[in-house]
């Protein structure tokens, strides 16, 4: 076979495969990779340069440098003009219940709450239990799966089952965030516990909520929501 013959061939293999390669990335969409809605658009370098969260004994575990993505999200390189305004609730609800029936089809809105940068939703399911967390970019309107224990921590993710025994149950669970707002903010209590699958997640604050923490079920390890801006109402 001639040389030339056989560069025509190698070079025609290879770009059948960047051509698969490239039609399965677009092909593959789920709640968890929504490289066909651009999540995220509306910022500059994702949940900020070091996502971190607390391990039970104190110590502060770097979740990766760049936090839930490169390109987007609600974090310290938040960019907007100066007369942004923020979508309407009833927008956000809309959004939020489209990318509901989309990805998670019967389940219902509990929980909704406003914060600077974002609507945090909680999702149900038919049992009237807490399956998910998502979020509604309070300028773009773009909904994305809550970054952190919602994407890390829960056992409903990607097929995932746990095999192993619940260790920290709501009681316990607690217990761990209070000890640990002692130092974080001094005076702040617990105001809403909800059960997630694999985690459990916390509203706090001295005399109105003023931020988020989740708690892991199995480690105690603690993750404070630190994507949301200033809480504004519920």
């Amino acid at each position: 076979m001639k040389k030339e013959t056989i560069v025509i061939i190698g070079a025609v293999v290879l770009l059948a495969a960047v051509i698969i390669a490239i039609g399965v990335a677009i092909g593959y969409s789920n709640p968890w990779d929504q490289s066909d809605s651009r999540p995220y658009s509306g910022n500059m370098m994702g949940q900020g340069m070091m996502s971190s969260r607390i391990t039970g004994s104190g110590n502060l575990m770097n979740q990766g440098m760049m936090g839930s993505g490169m390109m987007g999200g609600m974090g310290m390189m938040a960019l907007y003009r100066a007369d942004a305004k923020p979508i309407s609730e009833t927008d956000a609800r809309n959004q939020a219940q489209a990318y509901t029936n989309r990805y998670y089809p019967g389940a219902k809105i509990g929980d909704f709450m406003e914060f600077s940068l974002n609507y945090y939703v909680q999702l149900k399911d038919t049992s009237n239990t807490s399956i998910a967390e998502i979020l509604v970019d309070r300028y773009t309107g773009v909904v994305t799966p809550e970054p952190g224990p919602n994407m890390i921590w829960n056992t409903l993710n990607r097929g995932q089952r746990s095999t192993t025994s619940v260790v920290y149950d709501m009681g316990a669970a607690k217990s761990q965030a209070e000890k640990f707002l002692a130092g974080y903010l001094p005076d702040a209590t617990i105001q809403e516990s909800t059960s997630y699958p694999g985690y459990y997640t916390f509203d706090f604050g001295r005399e109105k909520i003023e931020g988020m923490l989740s708690v892991n079920a199995y480690t105690g390890d603690i993750w404070v929501h630190t994507w949301h801006g200033q809480f504004i109402r519920d």
